[in-house]
C-alpha cells in the first residue's frame, strides 16, 4: 500500500482512472456523457468507462474496472452505487472518487463533496486523498448505515417517481404511509460489556453524520472511528410519525434516548428476528454483529477536508 501522499501524487501526475456510472440513477443517465467528457478534458487517462443501466451488473462491472489497475475509481450514482464501490475498494490501494447523482447522497455529504457535478469534479481534479471508516454488518461492508425495522420496508416500497419529484423527502413520507401496518419490536444492544434495551419501530447504526440526507448529530464524522446507534420514535406509532413528518417537511431529526451510543463494535438482537437494511439493500437478519472498519477506504476529498 502506498502512503496517502504517494497515491495522491500518482493521481495528479498520471491521472489513471476508471469511470463507472449508474445510468439508472436519478441523474446518471443524463450526466454520464458530460462527466466522461469533463474528465477527459481535465487530462484524465480513462482506462475504462462503464455505464451501468442494470444495477444487478454493478458488482461485475466494478470488478472489471478494478482489474484495470487504476489509481482512481470514479463512481457516479446514489448511495447504493457508492456503497457497492466502497465494498469493492475496501483495503485496496485505489482511491474512490464520488460523483453524487442520487437522491440522498449520504456518503458524499459526509465527505463534504459538492452536490453539483461541477463541484464534485473539482474535488477529483484538485483534491487530496483521505482515509475514512467503513462499517461491517455480518459479512457485508457498508459505507452509510445498517438499520433494523421500518427502513427495510421503506427502501423496497419508496416509489421511483416520488424520489424523482421530491428527492430525499420521499423516504420519510413513504415511512409515514407504511407505518400504519408496522409493528414495534424489542431490540437488545450489547456494546463494550453493557446491554441496552429499547422498543421501537426503527434502530439505526450509522457511519458518519448523515442518514436519509439529514444530519443525525452535530459532531459525527466519517473518520471518527465510531458508529452511532439510535432508535427513531418509540413503541407508539405517533412518536415515529412525528419524527418522520419533522424530517420530511422541516429537515429536523431528533435522536431518541436511551440509548444513543457511539461504539466500534456491537451486537443487535431483536424479538422477533428481523431483516437488516444495509445501505438500502437487505443483507442478513438479526441477531447480528456490527463493527467498525477504521481507515478502510481511500477517498478523494477537498483540500479543506479535515482528515483525522
Amino acid at each position: 500500500m502506498r502512503s496517502k501522499i504517494e497515491l495522491q501524487d500518482a493521481i495528479h501526475r498520471a491521472r489513471r482512472a476508471v469511470l463507472i456510472v449508474n445510468t439508472h440513477s436519478r441523474r446518471g443517465r443524463r450526466l454520464y456523457e458530460v462527466v466522461r467528457g469533463r474528465l477527459a478534458a481535465e487530462g484524465f487517462h480513462l482506462l475504462g468507462c462503464f455505464p451501468v443501466e442494470n444495477t444487478e451488473r454493478l458488482p461485475g462491472q466494478l470488478a472489471a474496472a478494478i482489474a484495470l489497475d487504476p489509481d482512481l475509481l470514479v463512481a457516479g450514482g446514489g448511495d447504493g452505487t457508492v456503497s457497492e464501490a466502497a465494498r469493492h475498494l475496501a483495503h485496496r490501494d485505489i482511491a474512490l472518487g464520488v460523483l453524487p447523482l442520487g437522491t440522498t447522497n449520504n456518503f458524499a455529504r459526509a465527505l463534504a463533496v459538492p452536490h453539483r457535478p461541477a463541484g464534485a469534479l473539482g474535488v477529483l481534479t484538485g483534491g487530496k486523498v483521505a482515509d475514512v471508516d467503513l462499517g461491517q454488518a455480518g459479512e457485508t461492508i457498508f459505507a452509510n448505515h445498517a438499520n433494523v425495522g421500518l427502513s427495510a420496508q421503506v427502501g423496497e416500497a419508496v416509489p421511483a417517481r416520488l424520489k424523482r419529484h421530491i428527492g430525499k423527502s420521499a423516504y420519510p413520507l413513504t415511512a409515514v404511509a407504511r407505518l400504519l401496518r408496522h409493528r414495534p419490536f424489542r431490540a437488545r444492544i450489547t456494546a463494550g460489556g453493557d446491554e441496552y434495551e429499547v422498543v421501537t419501530h426503527q434502530l439505526n447504526i450509522v457511519n458518519g453524520r448523515f442518514q436519509a440526507g439529514r444530519p443525525i448529530t452535530s459532531d459525527a464524522t466519517v473518520d471518527d472511528r465510531v458508529l452511532h446507534v439510535f432508535p427513531v420514535g418509540g413503541p407508539r406509532r405517533r412518536q415515529l410519525l412525528s419524527a418522520s413528518l419533522r424530517q420530511a417537511f422541516a429537515g429536523q431529526r431528533q435522536p431518541t434516548a436511551p440509548p444513543f451510543l457511539a461504539t466500534d463494535d456491537l451486537t443487535v438482537e431483536t424479538d422477533p428476528p428481523l431483516p437488516l437494511d444495509v445501505d438500502g439493500e437487505v443483507h442478513g437478519r438479526t441477531p447480528i454483529r456490527v463493527r467498525l472498519l477504521p481507515n478502510a477506504l481511500r477517498v478523494m476529498v477537498a483540500p479543506s477536508f479535515v482528515d483525522n
